[in-house]
C-alpha cells in the first residue's frame, strides 16, 4: 500500500513521493496572532498534525514548518485598540495559541518561524522580484505584477480576466492592475516599520510565507497546506511570487482542509460566528474536540452544533458532547482491559474468538489512512476494535482465559498505531475518566461523595431485598445522568 493524497492543483489523488528520497519538506500556513484561536484553527492544525504523524509513522523523515504571522493589519488594529505594542500583543497570543495546540494533542512543528524574525529574507525575495520585472515600486510600496506571471490562477482554476478583487486583495489607486498585490507596504504614522531599499515599511501578507518556507525548505516544498479559504488569493499569490523569483515549481502537493460551518456558514472571526478553543474546552475534554474533528474527512465541511437557551445563552455543543461520550467509552474500555490483563490467567486454554478481525485490523487502518487520510473510516475500524475489546472483557469471570488474554494484549498493541497517527487515547484512562466526571458533576451541581453514598444506599437496599427502594435510587441517579453497572466486584458508576 502507498499513501495517496488529494492535490488541489491537479484536483486528483496521487501517490505521495517526496522530491528527494530520505526527506520530506512540509509547510502549513499558521495563524495571524491577534486573538485567541477558534475551532476553525483547530480543524486545520489537527488535520495537518495527523498528516505529520502519519508521515513520521511511515518512516519519512519530515521537516514540518508552520509559521506565525506577527506583523499584520489586524494585529496593528487590535494593538491600537488595546493600547499595546503590536509585537508584544502578537507574542502574547502566540503563546496562547501554542497552549491550545498542546491541549489538542498537536505535535510541535520542527520550525515555527515568525515574520518579525525574517525581514531580511522577505526583503531579499522582494528585491529579486523587482529585478526580474515581476514587481514594481510605487512610492515606498512594492507590488507584484500579476499579469507578469502567465500561469496565475492555476491553483484556484480562475481565469485572470474574470478575477475581481477578493478577500485581502488590496484596492489601491497606485496599482497598475487591481489584482496586483503588495509585497512591501510603506510605513504609516504610528505603525511598526523596518528598513528596506524602498524606505521604511513592513511586508505584505503573501510574501512572508514564500520567504519563510524557502528559508527552511530551500529545495522546495513536498507539501503545502492550509484551509480552503487560502487557495485564493493567498496560495495563488504564493505560487506566483515563489515561482517567478526562483523559476522552478514551488510545491509538489497542495492540501486544503474544509471549513467548520455553523448554520451552513463558515466559522470565522470576520463573520463573528466563532467559538474559541478555550470556550469549547470549558464544556468538553480536549480529546473530544480532536475526535470530533477527525470524524469527518479533512477536505469535507464539518457542521458545528451549538445549543442556545431561550435567553440566547450558550448551553453546550451537542455533537462534541456525543464525541466526548464516545471517547469516554473508549477510555472505559481501556481501563477494563488493564484490569483484566492484571488478573491471573486460567490454565485451561480458551479459543480466541476474534482472530480474523484482529488479524486484519492493521491493514484496514493503514488502508483508510492511505486513502487521503480518511480518518472517518479509520475511526470506524477503531470502533470495531473497542467493541471486540469490550466483548472480550465481558467473557471473563474473576480470572483470565489464555486465549482471551492473548487477544486483549493484541488489541493493546494494535492501538499503538492509532495513537501514533491519530493522536488519540494517549491519556491515562483513570485520569481522563476522573477529570471528565469532575467537570460534568461540577456543572450539574453534584459531588462524587454524594453519588457514592446513594450507590451505597442502593447496595444496602438490595442486600435487604428492598428492591423497590433500590430501583428508585437507580432511577434518581439516571435522572442525574449517572449510569450504574453491577458486576461480580460490586456496583460502579459513571457519568453518562
Amino acid at each position: 500500500m502507498a499513501l495517496r493524497l488529494h492535490d488541489t492543483l491537479t484536483q486528483d489523488k496521487a501517490v505521495f513521493e517526496p522530491r528527494a528520497p530520505g526527506r520530506v519538506g512540509m509547510y502549513v500556513c499558521g495563524p495571524t496572532v491577534y486573538d485567541l484561536s477558534h475551532v476553525g484553527h483547530a480543524r486545520c492544525y489537527v488535520a495537518f498534525d495527523v498528516l505529520y504523524r502519519t508521515l513520521r509513522h511511515r518512516g519519512f523523515p519530515v521537516r514540518y514548518v508552520r509559521n506565525i504571522t506577527d506583523i499584520d493589519d489586524k494585529i496593528i488594529q487590535r494593538a491600537a485598540a488595546l493600547g499595546e505594542d503590536p509585537i508584544a500583543l502578537a507574542a502574547r497570543f502566540a503563546r496562547e495559541y501554542a497552549a491550545d495546540m498542546e491541549r489538542l494533542g498537536c505535535l510541535v512543528p520542527d520550525v515555527e518561524p515568525r515574520v518579525s524574525d525574517h525581514l531580511p529574507e522577505i526583503v531579499e525575495m522582494t528585491r529579486t522580484l523587482v529585478e526580474k520585472g515581476h514587481a514594481y515600486v510605487k512610492g515606498g510600496d512594492v507590488y507584484f505584477s500579476v499579469r507578469s506571471f502567465a500561469p496565475y490562477g492555476k491553483l484556484s482554476k480562475r481565469k485572470l480576466d474574470d478575477l475581481r478583487s477578493g478577500a485581502r486583495v488590496e484596492i489601491d489607486e497606485e496599482k497598475q492592475d487591481p489584482l496586483d498585490f503588495a509585497l512591501w507596504k510603506a510605513a504609516k504614522p504610528g505603525e511598526p516599520s523596518w528598513d528596506s531599499p524602498w524606505g521604511k515599511g513592513r511586508p505584505g501578507w503573501h510574501i512572508e510565507c514564500s520567504a519563510m518556507s524557502l528559508r527552511y525548505l530551500p529545495d522546495g516544498l513536498d507539501i503545502h497546506g492550509g484551509g480552503m479559504d487560502l487557495i485564493f488569493p493567498h496560495h495563488e499569490n504564493e505560487i506566483a511570487q515563489s515561482e517567478a523569483a526562483r523559476g522552478v515549481a514551488f510545491a509538489r502537493f497542495w492540501l486544503h482542509n474544509g471549513f467548520v460551518n455553523i448554520a451552513k456558514e463558515k466559522m470565522s472571526k470576520s463573520a463573528g460566528n466563532f467559538f474559541t478553543i478555550r470556550q469549547v474546552l470549558e464544556h468538553v475534554e480536549p480529546e473530544a474536540l480532536r475526535y470530533y474533528l477527525l470524524g469527518t474527512h479533512y477536505r469535507a465541511p464539518i457542521g458545528f452544533d451549538v445549543a442556545i437557551d431561550e435567553q440566547g445563552g450558550l448551553i453546550g455543543f451537542p455533537g462534541l458532547e456525543d464525541a466526548e461520550r464516545r471517547v469516554a467509552y473508549c477510555y472505559g474500555t481501556l481501563q477494563r482491559m488493564g484490569e483484566r490483563l492484571a488478573e491471573p490467567a486460567e490454565k485451561a486454554a480458551m479459543p480466541a474468538p476474534f482472530e480474523a478481525e484482529l488479524e486484519g485490523f492493521d491493514a484496514k487502518l493503514e488502508g483508510a489512512m492511505d486513502d487521503d487520510l480518511n480518518t472517518a473510516a479509520a475511526l470506524g475500524h477503531v470502533a470495531d476494535l473497542f467493541r471486540i475489546a469490550n466483548d472480550l472483557c465481558d467473557r471473563q469471570g474473576k480470572k483470565q482465559a489464555p486465549g482471551v488474554r492473548k487477544q486483549l494484549s493484541r488489541i493493546r498493541e494494535l492501538l499503538g498505531p492509532v495513537s501514533a497517527t491519530l493522536g488519540l487515547f494517549t491519556d491515562d484512562p483513570a485520569s481522563f475518566i476522573a477529570r471528565r466526571a469532575g467537570r460534568i458533576l461540577a456543572r450539574r451541581g453534584l459531588a462524587s461523595a454524594e453519588i457514592d453514598r446513594r450507590v451505597a444506599d442502593r447496595t444496602a437496599a438490595r442486600s435487604a431485598k428492598q428492591f423497590d427502594r433500590a430501583d428508585e435510587i437507580r432511577a434518581s441517579l439516571e435522572r442525574d445522568g449517572i449510569e450504574l453497572m453491577d458486576g461480580p466486584r460490586g456496583t460502579v458508576w459513571r457519568v453518562a
